[in-house]
């Protein structure tokens, strides 16, 4: 394809990925859309007493503002117009998100509908949105009737036993209006009405720390209920509760026994209302489910179906009874973030023997689920599927970095036709299943993958010119998808999984440009909270497995600092300040840990600190690693976690604290500069991550940051690749860009050889890998204690991809992108970027182009908003957009020279800059 022609392909993909989400409308009238209440769309179930609602404002015109709005509340949607229960009245505000509620005190169990519409900076009102609608849960203890229950079955408090099955029946006697199931378990729990499933959540009710906070989970049953008699059945699995977690056999975290509460509340037409729910006349028996393990999977017997178990008239009488147990009630929590769902499905892309003699089936991306089984044979016979994640050289399944894990499931045929499997309370981190015992020729058609994870909408769109690097955006969001399963873990496969803090905090930020995390952080927030030891320590896992016996416990510098930097970068990716607000007291609570620890040098010495997890090691005897003193480390974090509760408390209005907590940074600044930096900007340990923190975390007197960004550009160069771990890698490229040495930021981007971010993929990687070297260059694996193939921390590079490769930047004055800068920094040889962002306002994006002598830059801001561009390269007299002269453009509000760049001031509205531009460099050896 002539050059031409591909520029004239490419601009076309340009233009249409920028317009794929305008209005076709050409009225110029602000609608609203998208209305959402605690970020969900009509949400059942919830327990926030004075819920945030929040829109979208469409509008093909450029330059929307909302100049005010008015809501309104009511129980009906005929009373919102004429009758409503709450009406805000005219609000001269420009506030489209986070707009709380508040009228009259809500009911439990009550749906209220409600509506907006906005005038926009002419004074013009839009058109009453459509009805959306909240319900509310249970909010007190006192709306729960039912009782917890536990089948009384013998069982085995050392092993996973039999799944428990409890059943119970009840009349319904009149015309249904509405009911409402709600339900929790210690344990997991998955729930039949009438022999139909009840929601298609899995998991339920979540992993978390289970003696404080239990969500339960509310379901609309009314469609599956009917006249006479019914019947309700749920299934318990041991789960994170009382299943294997951690290392070696460590069982009954939380308890031995699992447990079920379930309320249904039944609303007739004639206005009567009706309440079963779990109590001492339930029966518990078990069945297929022999046993079920997340790290072990799952053993399945289709010989012991109890077929109609759920339905009504089932013979029960040798089933066995249960037991009324008196379990704290407060502590029981509506669900607070997203639950875990199919996502997706995949087929194989092929199924082969393995020079060992396996067949294997292929799915073609690691992935995190299991296989759905179709199969046909003898009754009794037995299908084991062993899950792995890679190959071994000569081409075998490789089982030996899964550790403990068994990761097996197995299917026992009940004969006489087709049948299908899917496990139930296990999960798998897997490429490649190994079959053993299938009866006949296994073929795709049989083998279905099913990808798990909680359920976040996508938001980040990233693609380039390098084919290579939009595979290693694919690995990031893989790598996201397999670890936020309830909460962010560190690993699928292994026998771990566990919510490790410091993972969490190196990727956050990343994580918020690819899915609106905003939900699934809350919910985990509030487990760090719960967790967060006496003197302020937060444990290395969330929820803690490790250390929930002890009052007060240590933390890992980097990893304890998740209590801040997560709050701080949800802040700013969704202005969330009820979030910041709620989370609060736990940052405060850790910067005084650290403080105590650092003591009144301010330099935090000694203690238990994981450092920099994982960086650069080489057998070289002139050169043992890239190893940073962990003292620097603690120091550094204990200075940045202060600055960020020192931000906190301004956009709090708590201004003595942050005037207090400002001191506090610069005297910890200072003993930073004392103990680790020479007079010519030297840090005591000469490695990249030192230097990354230090000019990251704004630790250096401003004279010396040329220098000390030099220094940090000369290691790259000297050894042509990064040494970081997980606690420089996310600081690095930002470090270099920020001092000015962006070609040593594309180059290590780039870079293919070990160690690099790209060198996994020329291994075959489909997610990122634990350990730079995962699989060896010269094709061996590393340390088999650790050396998972989907642990996303080294995924953090996608913040500065998003940030500096595509320009799109978050403004911390104005959070959420209500006004964001898109300032797009070419380099490494890339001809066009184009990315997107589905922010909480609309559709942001950032696309573009450099061909020849052309540079191209098209941007989407959406209403309500508005935008900083910097066209790089640039002169203001040869900037046009959309083939005007950029300064009386519409919707350009200012345009003026920076230095080599433009700087265009717009608002909302898609804009097509074009001006000539410098020729490519060449970009040199990655």
């Amino acid at each position: 394809m002539s050059g031409g022609r591909r520029t004239s392909v490419h601009r076309a993909i340009l233009l249409g990925f920028l317009c794929a989400f305008s209005s076709s409308s050409v009225a110029a009238q602000v609608r609203l859309a998208d209305l959402r209440t605690q970020y969900r769309v009509n949400p059942i179930g919830i327990d926030v007493t004075a819920p945030r609602m929040g829109w979208k404002l469409l509008s093909p015109r450029r330059g929307v503002v909302q100049s005010a709005y008015e809501i309104r509340v009511a129980q009906r949607p005929a009373e919102l117009a004429k009758k409503p229960l709450w009406d805000s009245g005219r609000i001269a505000s420009d506030a489209s998100i986070h707009v709380a509620y508040a009228g009259p005190a809500l009911r439990s169990g009550q749906r209220y509908y409600w509506q907006a519409r906005v005038w926009d900076g002419q004074g013009k009102a839009s058109a009453w949105s459509e009805p959306a609608y909240w319900e509310m849960g249970l909010l007190a203890p006192s709306d729960w009737t039912a009782r917890w229950i536990t089948p009384d079955l013998p069982e085995d408090s050392t092993v996973s036993n039999p799944s428990p099955m409890l059943r119970s029946e009840f009349t319904v006697n009149g015309e249904v209006a509405s009911a409402r199931a709600y339900v929790t378990a210690l344990g997991l729990y998955q729930m039949e009405l009438n022999g139909r499933p009840v929601g298609d959540e899995l998991f339920r009710p979540g992993w978390t720390e289970y003696d404080r906070r239990l969500q339960y989970q509310t379901y609309d049953v009314t469609d599956l209920l009917r006249q006479g008699r019914n019947a309700v059945g749920v299934t318990l699995g041991d789960g994170w509760y009382r299943g294997r977690l951690a290392w070696e056999n460590n069982r009954n975290t939380w308890g031995k026994h699992l447990a079920l509460l379930e309320q249904i509340v039944i609303r007739y037409a004639d206005g009567r209302r009706q309440v079963v729910g779990t109590g001492p006349d339930w029966k518990a028996s078990t069945g297929a489910i022999r046993s079920s393990d997340i790290y072990d999977g799952e053993l399945y017997d289709a010989r012991l179906e109890k077929t109609g178990w759920s339905r009504p008239g089932y013979a029960d009488a040798d089933w066995n009874g249960v037991r009324v147990v008196d379990l704290p009630m407060d502590v029981l929590i509506a669900q607070d973030g997203p639950t875990v769902r199919r996502i997706r499905e995949m087929k194989p892309v092929r199924i082969f023997r393995a020079p060992n003699g396996d067949t294997l089936v292929d799915m073609g991306q690691n992935m995190v689920g299991w296989v759905r089984l179709k199969v046909r044979g003898p009754r009794g016979t037995t299908v084991v599927l062993h899950h792995a994640e890679v190959l071994d050289s000569a081409g075998n399944a490789y089982f030996a970095n899964l550790r403990t894990a068994k990761a097996t499931d197995e299917y026992v045929l009940k004969g006489g036709g087709e049948e299908v499997f899917e496990p139930h309370f296990t999960f798998h981190g897997f490429r490649y299943v190994k079959v053993v015992g299938y009866p006949g020729e296994l073929t795709p058609d049989d083998v279905t993958g099913i990808v798990v994870h909680s359920d976040m909408p996508q938001t980040g769109r990233f693609e380039t010119s390098d084919s290579m690097l939009d595979r290693l955006q694919q690995n990031i969001v893989w790598g996201q998808r397999g670890n936020f399963l309830d909460v962010p873990t560190d690993t699928p496969a292994r026998d771990e999984r566990l919510g490790w803090t410091g993972d969490a905090q190196a990727f956050s930020a990343t994580a918020a440009f690819n899915y609106q995390v905003i939900g699934f952080f809350t919910k985990w927030l509030g487990d760090l909270s719960a967790d967060q030891k006496a003197n302020g320590a937060v444990t290395d896992v969330i929820p803690d497995v490790l250390a929930r016996h002890q009052a007060e416990g240590s933390s890992s510098s980097g990893w304890g600092d998740v209590a801040t930097i997560v709050p701080w970068n949800l802040y700013l990716a969704y202005g969330d300040a009820r979030l910041l607000a709620r989370q609060y007291p736990s940052m405060r609570k850790y910067v005084e840990y650290e403080r105590a620890q650092a003591g009144d040098d301010h330099v935090w010495s000694g203690g238990r600190h994981y450092g920099d997890w994982l960086a650069f090691a080489t057998t070289s005897a002139d050169y043992p690693g890239a190893t940073t003193d962990k003292d620097l480390i603690a120091t550094a974090f204990f200075a940045h976690s202060t600055d960020l509760l020192s931000r906190a408390a301004e956009v709090l209005g708590r201004t003595d604290d942050a005037r207090a907590y400002r001191q506090l940074f610069e005297e910890t600044k200072a003993a930073f500069d004392r103990e680790f930096v020479t007079p010519n900007g030297r840090l005591a340990s000469n490695t990249q991550t030192a230097y990354a923190l230090a000019l990251e975390f704004d630790l250096l007197p401003d004279g010396l940051r040329a220098e000390a960004g030099q220094r940090l550009a000369d290691d790259v160069d000297a050894f042509g690749h990064l040494t970081t771990g997980f606690l420089g890698t996310p600081n690095l490229n930002p470090a270099l860009t920020h001092t000015g040495h962006l070609d040593e930021a594309y180059r290590l981007l780039l870079r293919k050889e070990y160690p690099s971010w790209l060198y996994p993929i020329t291994r075959g990687a489909t997610t990122m890998w634990e350990r730079w070297d995962g699989i060896k260059p010269d094709g061996s694996f590393q340390d088999v204690g650790m050396n998972s193939f989907n642990h996303y921390a080294y995924g953090a590079i996608g913040d500065w991809m998003y940030r500096t490769v595509a320009g799109i930047e978050l403004d911390p004055a104005e959070p959420a992108y209500k006004h964001v800068v898109i300032r797009p920094r070419p380099g490494g040889g890339l001809t066009w970027v184009r990315a997107s962002v589905n922010s909480l306002y609309g559709e942001v994006a950032s696309a573009w182009e450099r061909d020849g002598g052309r540079f191209e830059l098209r941007v989407s801001v959406p209403p309500n908003t508005h935008a900083t561009v910097w066209l790089p390269d640039a002169r203001l007299d040869g900037v046009t957009e959309g083939g005007h002269a950029v300064a009386t453009a519409a919707g350009v509000t200012s345009a003026v020279q920076k230095g080599d760049a433009v700087e265009v001031e717009v608002g909302s509205g898609d804009y097509d800059f074009s001006y000539p531009a410098p020729a490519l460099a060449d970009p040199g050896a990655p």
